[in-house]
């Protein structure tokens, strides 16, 4: 077991970090915190959602933001679409890459996007069947792979059929993700490992969630395992609106500290990802959960 020397990571404060706001964050406040992101060397952003508002009002302004982006030569800006509609129309506000989300939990997968996890692969195949004939790269999530809202514990064999089923299917990334944030270290690596004898290691990524602290610990196991990919969201923004009681995603500013001690290359400069993360914060009325964003401005008062 050894650290990879470089991790990309994937930005998901756009999508995953705002769309459980319950006020509206204005467009041009996207658009901005986006740019503010790629200035500080982040090379995936995921931009939006194409989802209904009427589920996700915070991301109605799905087209919009996508027509208005300013894109940057290298930067990657993945949308997520549920289903064969919501692809067809990020397709049409020019996406060149998104992303479709599965559960390994039956119950979560009933009661995130109201069918079954079988249903939903059938959704998910649709999809990326057609993003294959457009040229149109698709990343996978598994949601609640250390735990269920609903169900408690999610069998590590259904995280590794999920997790396969989306490969299998063609997309090129599944992304781990520890939706309660309940998991521990030993519980991470043994989900990576179970996962790892279906899906090779190099394609898969770390999405954990840190209500209970143990994100960047988890992290830091599943990076020995050779992980190199890990989504996170500045400013530890987020929550799912289907797991009531989960905090954010593990802070983007938390893990660059980490991956910068330990020596891996990120290509992200700390400081102005921080500063992404007050703006962001600012705009929202929130305090940052990032203890390394709150060291940082402790240091600069």
């Amino acid at each position: 077991m050894s650290f990879p020397s470089h991790v990309n990571i994937v930005e998901v404060g756009p999508r995953d970090g705002l769309q459980n706001e319950k006020h509206f964050v204005p467009t041009d406040t996207k658009l901005a915190f986006i740019g503010k992101l790629a200035d500080a060397g982040l090379t995936t952003i995921e931009a939006t959602a194409f989802v209904s508002p009427k589920w996700v009002p915070q991301m109605a302004d799905h087209a919009m933001l996508m027509r208005d982006l300013q894109r940057r030569p290298g930067v990657h800006y993945p949308v997520l679409v549920p289903n064969l509609q919501g692809y067809a129309a990020a397709k049409a506000a020019g996406a060149t890459e998104v992303a479709v989300f599965g559960a390994a939990s039956e119950a979560f997968s009933q009661k995130n996007i109201n069918c079954s996890i079988e249903q939903s692969i059938a959704r998910f195949a649709e999809v990326i069947l057609a993003a294959k004939a457009d040229g149109i790269a698709v990343r996978g999530y598994v949601s609640c792979v250390l735990g269920c809202p609903y169900q408690g514990d999610v069998p590590l064999n259904d995280v590794a059929r999920v997790s396969q089923a989306l490969y299998d299917l063609g997309c090129y990334q599944v992304s781990l993700g520890d939706t309660i944030g309940a998991g521990t270290p030993e519980k991470a690596r043994r989900m990576i490992e179970a996962v790892a004898h279906h899906v090779p290691i190099e394609k898969l990524a770390a999405h954990f969630h840190d209500t209970w602290g143990m994100a960047i610990a988890n992290l830091y196991a599943v990076l020995e395992m050779g992980v190199a990919t890990v989504d996170s969201a500045v400013s530890g923004l987020g929550g799912c609106p289907y797991a009531k009681g989960a905090s954010g995603n593990v802070a983007t500013e938390d893990v660059v500290y980490l991956l910068q001690g330990l020596g891996i290359a990120t290509g992200i400069d700390l400081d102005k990802l921080a500063a992404a993360g007050r703006f962001i914060s600012e705009a929202l009325g929130k305090t940052s959960a990032s203890k390394a964003a709150n060291a940082l401005a402790a240091r600069l008062s």
